[in-house]
């Protein structure tokens, strides 16, 4: 399982306010999670919505903690979520919530264009980042990054335009950084992906794992 050092000094207060991204030839953000601070107000992490899938009124809930740079989120979504979604949420026994972590300026830059087109788009857009997760991060060049991850956003519909007003939310960007610090700290995860099962920590299962998991406590 990937472990990294989640909470990054000074994360939530770093400089964003320098972001000018409106075409991938642009000049790049800088990275906030090691950015010197530069920013004149705080982080308002209250101001981000969680995204969310399923009933209100399911008898479970699954929190799951990833991000879209982690190979083994790609995994998930690709061989477990599926089948979780199918048998689940979709059937109302479970409430589905998916809250991004932040490893590194690419995943930030995902989750700002994932949450670009709202609720409507951003679980589509999310699985589509974890099925070409190797393709667009396989550079490892800034700018190609963002080039790839505009153009899987067209493909949800999109625009230039919306996506250029996303890119240069600095405000939104520094408050989603801190919604993830307070995120991790609060419920202390250490690895993605991560799961909460009502309110209980759980490191990544297979899906008879989860399956046993959830029929106990819809059973209970």
């Amino acid at each position: 399982m990937l472990r990294r050092n989640l909470i990054a000094s000074g994360v939530a207060a770093a400089g964003l306010g320098a972001w000018a991204l409106t075409r991938p030839d642009a000049a790049l953000p800088v990275d906030p999670l090691k950015a010197a601070t530069t920013s004149t107000a705080p982080a308002n992490p209250s101001t981000i919505m969680d995204m969310v899938l399923g009933s209100a009124d399911a008898p479970v809930e699954i929190v799951e903690y990833a991000s879209f740079t982690c190979p083994h989120c790609a995994n998930f979504h690709a061989n477990v979520y599926p089948q979780l979604k199918a048998d689940y949420i979709d059937t109302g026994k479970v409430r589905f919530v998916y809250r991004e972590v932040y490893f590194d300026r690419f995943g930030l830059w995902a989750s700002i264009i994932a949450r670009c087109g709202g609720e409507v788009r951003f679980f589509g857009l999310t699985e589509l980042m974890y099925e070409k997760q190797r393709e667009w991060t396989a550079s490892g060049d800034p700018a190609t990054i963002v080039n790839e991850l505009r153009k899987l956003a067209k493909t949800a519909g999109l625009t230039d335009e919306m996506l250029d007003e996303c890119l240069n939310d600095a405000e939104n960007a520094q408050n989603l950084v801190g919604w993830y610090e307070a995120n991790a700290k609060r419920d202390n995860i250490r690895s993605t992906p991560s799961f909460l099962i009502d309110g209980e920590n759980y490191a990544n299962m297979a899906y008879a794992e989860f399956q046993s998991v959830l029929d106990e406590k819809i059973g209970g």
